[in-house]
């Protein structure tokens, strides 16, 4: 209620949403909690009902209706706050508000605010279009090893036949056969269930090159970056069929990016996003103090775009042991108000939500046909078409799962970038095989709907680790950080976006003007 309440005052204090407009909203969820209750009347009570205390009133209001279906003037008065919810004193007291920690491209000059009508006029939608995303939930926990083993080895053979025609390899040699100089397709792997370094590293064929492991010597490479699950080719001497000697490392090869037959205005304004992950509320309290900050930005600067990644309700909080998620549909109401399209992400951490990978989107049954327009609930992970523009998503801390697992040697770069290009290359958003235990992969979903059908044209890749915005070979990467960090407060990004950026010549452009990451 501590949330509703102070969000609905700054909304209707701002002019945002009018006192007719907000009594309709509560009156619709009024009638909703009647048919409700109208409903448990004739339910059987459940066996456990027995137990419950004998001072139960005779007809029990609901923590929905308890939070949402006050009079707005009772509502919106200090009153009606929640007293068994305490603020977070670190996040209060917090310093660097607004101070812009991270910042990409030419900045100087930038108003990081919305068109004149935020939201209008801007065509977002999945770039496979509803039919061929994942958009309902799904069964899962009824996978065999032999449809995993199908799957991992497609991925081999794609893959490989990629890298066959890109470095002009004329076929690849059985991984058994001893031979002095020959190229080996397969996918990296470790040889213990121990985490993978330069003396356990083990290529795996596919069924075509024999099916079978072979230990790898890396000493003759000068640079490398591997990670288990990884497809390259590696060429090499396998004299006795029982090990390689690798000289030299072939690597996977990024798709094109998307190109749009639609002729954008070269003197449209640019596009303004906004994106945020959670959590939402800080480790030591479960108010939403975080967010209802978050949401005074977007009133202010009225975004064109706002991505909110998950988690929204997070398993992971000390405090959390059953709450609802219907701060949500209030929040789909209020920021449709303000005129931006807002994107609802879900997280493998979101307590209320199908704990799989890949994740199938939020059901928000409530909205209203305006509110529908606005709001687009999508799955993790997703491509989104933006204007023409692609953005890549997931709420997966691939980076964090992968930095544990990445070995590499001489190659100059950064973790971070290493991680990115691999994902672009392998052309996933999860290449890493076997996956992290808290990951629960569903492989056969995760080959028609964890690929990348292109390369996008902006990243997004939320992380525990340290936020930053990359160029990755002319994909712009971002890790907005999370909005809160423990007890104190956290991150979030801004991007400004012209979907007409081309140069004279015709050759591509990056369509991200600049960006930045921004403490909240």
């Amino acid at each position: 209620s501590t949330f509703l309440s102070y969000l609905l005052s700054v909304l209707v204090s701002s002019n945002v949403i009018a006192l007719q407009t907000l009594t309709e909203f509560f009156s619709r969820i009024k009638a909703e909690e009647e048919e409700e209750t109208l409903l448990d009347a004739y339910s059987t009570p459940a066996k456990g009902s027995q137990k419950r205390a004998l001072t139960t009133p005779e007809h029990p209001r609901s923590k929905r209706s308890t939070a949402l279906l006050a009079s707005p003037g009772l509502l919106l008065s200090p009153a009606s706050f929640s007293p068994s919810t305490t603020p977070s004193q670190k996040y209060s007291q917090r310093s660097g508000k607004g101070e812009v920690v991270v910042t990409f491209g030419a900045v100087q000059g930038t108003r990081w605010v919305g068109r004149k009508n935020p939201g209008a006029g801007v065509q977002l939608e999945l770039l496979e279009g509803p039919e061929d995303s994942l958009h309902c939930s799904y069964k899962y926990m009824f996978q065999r090893l032999r449809d995993i083993r199908n799957v991992l080895t497609e991925k081999i053979e794609e893959l490989g036949e990629n890298l066959r025609t890109h470095f002009s390899i004329e076929e690849f040699s059985p991984v058994s056969l001893p031979a002095q100089v020959h190229e080996l397709l397969g996918q990296v792997c470790c040889d213990s269930n121990g985490k993978l370094n330069a003396q356990s590293v083990l290529l795996e064929a596919g069924p075509e090159q024999g099916g079978q492991q072979v230990p790898v010597d890396l000493s003759e490479l000068k640079e490398y970056s591997l990670f288990p699950g990884q497809v390259v080719v590696m060429e090499g001497m396998n004299t006795t069929g029982r090990k390689l000697v690798a000289s030299k490392l072939h690597k996977g090869v990024p798709l094109p990016f998307y190109t749009s037959n639609i002729k954008m205005e070269t003197d449209e304004e640019p596009m303004n996003v906004l994106v945020a992950c959670g959590p939402y509320t800080p480790s030591d309290s479960l108010t939403f103090d975080p967010l209802l900050d978050l949401i005074t930005i977007i009133v202010r600067d009225r975004p064109d775009v706002c991505l909110l990644l998950g988690p929204f309700v997070d398993s992971k909080h000390e405090q959390i042991e059953v709450e609802s998620f219907y701060h949500i549909e209030a929040l789909c109401f209020l920021v449709s108000s303000v005129g931006c399209r807002l994107v609802f992400v879900p997280s493998q951490r979101d307590i209320h939500h199908h704990f799989i990978y890949p994740q199938p989107p939020f059901t928000l049954p409530n909205l209203s046909k305006d509110q529908a327009q606005r709001v687009t609930l999508v799955p993790d992970p997703c491509t989104l078409l933006i204007d023409g523009v692609t953005f890549g998503v997931t709420s997966t801390d691939i980076l964090f799962h992968m930095s544990a697992e990445e070995i590499s040697c001489g190659t100059g770069s950064d973790r971070f970038s290493r991680i990115l290009k691999h994902m672009l290359t392998q052309r996933s958003f999860y290449p890493l095989y076997p996956p992290v235990e808290e990951v629960n992969m569903d492989y056969e979903k995760f080959q028609s709907f964890g690929q990348m059908s292109l390369t996008p044209d902006v990243l997004i890749v939320p992380s525990e680790l340290r936020y930053f915005v990359k160029d990755v070979v002319g994909c712009v990467c971002v890790n907005p950080g999370r909005l809160t960090k423990g007890q104190v407060g956290g991150t979030y990004s801004r991007l400004l976006i012209q979907s007409s950026n081309r140069s004279e010549d015709g050759k591509r452009v990056s369509p991200c003007l600049t960006a930045q990451v921004v403490k909240i």
